[in-house]
């Protein structure tokens, strides 16, 4: 399985999507194309919704990253939903987060053995430490993005087909075809977590995806904060260091 790659891939996307364009190649115009021929509509890049529950300006974005934060009906553009810049950052916010935590401690022996127990950041991670790494941020993306009930059929055949455009291999492409019909469970994709670095990855990775304005979406995210251990102080500062990431 190949999820670190992918997983690179969409922080690229999602880098670029932050900066007003695409870091990655995707080719807009043929996505919005395909788009419109496979779901029988007829738009063509106005910003109207598309027949399948697709905003087609989301869609700008590029690519798989677009696609599965676009998917959600009535997901507001430029709205505070849209975190790609958590996304594209996910380790080194999550890290901050920590450190802020930590800022009003003065014992340096226990930070420094703290630190050593924290865990690494996805982005120093290397080889299978990695590839579990990726596999945890993508199942929590996932998740969180199906959080609200509105990703059909037609739009988990969309996504993974985006996804398999990342060059993902035969094993992935199957990893994500049950991922995007797993039942939710906050308690499950917390297990999976590696580390308390892990933990913070996936709860911020989640809130970058869903809009907290949601309620069944902010319900997911207390959900998988409470089953990740995290608590209301660590929450806040990530939804703080997501929010100021844009």
């Amino acid at each position: 399985m190949n999820a670190s790659k992918i997983l690179q891939q969409l922080m690229q996307q999602a880098g670029g999507s932050q900066k007003g364009g695409s870091s990655s190649g995707v080719d807009v115009k043929g996505i919005l194309s395909g788009l419109s021929k496979q779901l029988g509509g007829g738009s063509s890049g106005q910003g109207s919704s598309s027949s399948g529950g697709f905003d087609v300006k989301s869609l700008l974005g590029g690519g798989a990253m677009g696609m599965l934060v676009g998917s959600k009906r009535g997901r507001s553009m430029g709205g505070k939903a849209l975190k790609y810049g958590a996304i594209a950052g996910v380790g080194m916010l999550a890290w901050k987060a920590w450190q802020s935590s930590q800022a009003a401690k003065t014992d340096s022996g226990q930070n420094t053995a703290q630190h050593a127990s924290e865990g690494e950041r996805v982005e120093v991670l290397s080889g299978e430490n990695q590839e579990r790494r990726s596999l945890e941020l993508l199942q929590a993306m996932i998740m969180a993005a199906r959080a609200d009930g509105h990703i059909d059929e037609q739009e988990q055949a969309l996504i993974t087909e985006q996804i398999d455009a990342l060059g993902a291999d035969q094993e992935m492409h199957n990893w994500v075809e049950q991922q995007l019909k797993a039942p939710l469970d906050a308690q499950a994709l917390a297990r999976e977590a590696d580390s308390p670095q892990a933990a913070r990855e996936m709860y911020l990775i989640s809130v970058a995806v869903t809009d907290d304005q949601n309620p069944m979406e902010r319900a997911w995210l207390d959900q998988l904060a409470s089953a990740l251990n995290l608590p209301k102080e660590m929450t806040a500062e990530l939804e703080r260091q997501a929010e100021q990431a844009g």
